[in-house]
């Protein structure tokens, strides 16, 4: 069977091996691997969307919360927004089936998904510390057609 992870370490060899080559050496019991994590401490903006529902100062400062949180992160955590939980676990489990395809069917555009949404990586990084260990469809809510308010396709 095809790996279905991206191929990091092949596409990024030159990082890895400047990175080892070119930087101080370490000791052995500070070397740290490039497919470890490090823990990080912080906390993901969550934002209760039903206030913006309601009146005043209460939708205001949600509208606030989501332009800072986009701003500043680029995404953020929602609450109350009204999915239920069977939708969102049937989304999960579509999420885990389209991930576990093949890397190549996937970078190929096999998937009835619009062509270019599939991106792993970061295809800019000249050093590790730039490196994204990511794989994300992007979908324009544009590429999503509806047809009597009901979404249809992803086409």
């Amino acid at each position: 069977m095809e790996p279905f992870d991206p191929p990091f370490q092949e596409f990024y060899k030159k990082l890895f091996n400047d990175h080892f080559f070119n930087e101080p050496h370490l000791g052995d019991d500070e070397i740290e691997a490039p497919h470890e994590t490090k823990e990080c401490k912080f906390e993901l903006p969550l934002i209760d969307i039903s206030r913006l529902n309601q009146g005043g100062f209460e939708r205001k400062d949600c509208k606030q919360e989501i332009a800072n949180a986009s701003q500043e992160w680029g995404f953020f955590q929602v609450t109350n927004h009204g999915v239920s939980l069977e939708i969102l676990e049937n989304m999960r489990c579509e999420q885990v089936k389209v991930f576990k395809k093949p890397f190549q069917e996937k970078v190929k555009g096999h998937l009835d998904l619009p062509a270019g949404s599939y991106r792993w990586g970061t295809p800019s990084a000249t050093c590790l510390q730039q490196l994204a260990w990511s794989e994300a469809f992007h979908v324009p809510l544009s590429e999503i057609s509806t047809v009597s308010g009901g979404v249809t396709s992803l086409r």
